[in-house]
């Protein structure tokens, strides 16, 4: 039995994500990128012409741990599989990403109020030059919202930094009235998928 701990490395900023792999007993080391506007041009996040909410997420959560990877070996960092995820939401067909100010915000959250919108999260894990993904597609559906709840709530800034303005795990809970899929992957990272993931390249969950 070894008596190395095996740790990965997550590359992401998400406080939500790290919360949810400690949930299950990962053990990891951050491997952040850099916050705007100096984030690196390799996670960019601006949407393809014509490109479909599945093939974004994925492409992202994947560009996220190649270059989380490519940084490991550039800092000679120990070699460890890098853990990434993407989240977007999907609204009639059309990506809904993170609002830029408040009025994005509240137009967003607007735009949601009383209806269903698909929240969509991949995973990425590469180790050496093995990577692969999963996919997690849930739905969601908001209750009607006020419009001076929906002013309220982004006036605590929560939705900042969140696809499609708003975090489960916050008070947003409040607007939900129904999840057909994955808690944790509308939070930032489905457990089950991920658990699966990493079992496949050997890591012990």
């Amino acid at each position: 039995m070894s008596l190395i701990e095996p740790r990965i490395y997550l590359a992401s900023r998400s406080p939500r994500r790290r919360e949810l792999l400690h949930q299950i007993g990962v053990r990891f080391d951050l491997m952040p990128f850099r916050l705007p506007p100096r984030e690196d041009a390799e996670v960019n996040e601006d949407l393809f012409p014509g490109e479909t909410a599945e093939t974004y997420v994925a492409r992202v959560a994947c560009a996220k741990a190649e270059h989380g990877a490519k940084l490991i070996a550039q800092r000679r960092f120990l070699p460890r599989p890098v853990l990434a995820a993407d989240t977007t939401i999907d609204l009639d067909g059309v990506s809904v990403g993170k609002p830029r100010d408040e009025a994005a915000a509240i137009t967003m959250l607007t735009r949601l109020s009383g209806r269903v919108h698909r929240v969509l999260t991949a995973v990425a894990l590469i180790s050496e030059e093995r990577i692969e993904h999963v996919l997690s597609i849930s739905e969601v559906r908001f209750r009607e919202l006020q419009g001076d709840e929906i002013r309220r709530y982004v006036a605590t800034g929560e939705p900042f930094d969140k696809a499609g303005a708003y975090g489960i795990q916050g008070h947003a809970a409040v607007f939900v009235a129904e999840i057909r899929g994955s808690h944790s992957g509308v939070a930032g990272l489905p457990l089950c998928e991920t658990a699966l993931l990493l079992r496949r390249f050997g890591y012990p969950i």
